[in-house]
């Protein structure tokens, strides 16, 4: 089975067709790691595209937010006027979408799903040392993470944790070979902002016969997405910081 695994498309829906458009042929189901909506804007049209394509989704940081699930404490300013304009723009049916989504982990298939951790669905994984303390929750060898916009990730094999490169910028995708006797924490990266340095879209490639991981960037409209950002009257750094990937 393969599985296009997504996450952190944050409305972007130029980011999204990118993604939809690059991976056609390659994978059999999809699965979404959270935060559909924020920043972008996009909103409803991502949030139903992944309702009608996609076999999992755990929620994220964004979509409870916006559900009013959450009280903002640790969001800035910018993360604070982007939900309460995608709460304005979203119907009732697509609010109660966002407020029904699951709190990871989900158990899927052989692997997990979570938007931050398997341990705390809002827990940034930045460090090796975040990994070590996390590998005990989890209930696969096998978790995909999102949250932190970074694609990659991290194994743990015999008590040492390490971080896993993604892509090349000159490059499309690198593969990962699973091993059955270590533990991964994988990042597809962001698909609507990514925030590694590398502004192209991210996803990635789970193949369960295989065994392995494609990490996979594409370019997409970063321009149409900054006019209609700007368009939308949401903050204009929201727009600008597309073309940075940070």
């Amino acid at each position: 089975m393969r599985s296009l695994i997504i996450s952190d498309i944050h409305a972007n829906g130029e980011a999204l067709d990118a993604v939809i458009e690059d991976a056609r042929g390659r994978y059999d189901q999809a699965v979404c790691l959270g935060d559909l909506v924020g920043y972008g804007a996009s909103p409803g049209k991502v949030i139903d595209w992944v309702k009608a394509n996609t076999h999992a989704v755990v929620r994220g940081n964004h979509d409870k937010a916006v559900a009013g699930l959450d009280p903002m404490e640790d969001f800035n300013l910018l993360a604070r006027l982007a939900v309460r304009w995608t709460q304005e723009q979203l119907t009732p049916g697509q609010m109660e979408y966002l407020r029904t989504l699951p709190e990871g982990p989900l158990m899927h298939d052989d692997v997990e799903l979570a938007h931050g951790s398997p341990e705390d669905e809002d827990e940034y994984l930045l460090n090796a040392i975040d990994v070590e303390y996390v590998t005990p929750a989890m209930q696969r060898r096998v978790c995909f993470i999102g949250h932190t916009h970074m694609q990659g990730g991290f194994t743990f094999e015999k008590g040492r944790p390490e971080r896993l490169v993604k892509p090349k910028a000159s490059a499309p995708e690198a593969v990962l070979h699973l091993r059955p006797d270590v533990y991964y924490l994988l990042n597809p990266g962001s698909v609507g902002q990514p925030r590694d340095a590398d502004p192209r879209a991210a996803y990635a490639i789970y193949d369960s016969g295989e065994r392995t991981v494609t990490y996979r960037r594409v370019s997409y409209a970063i321009g149409e997405a900054q006019r209609n950002i700007v368009k939308a009257g949401l903050p204009e750094l929201l727009a600008s910081r597309l073309a940075l990937g940070r």
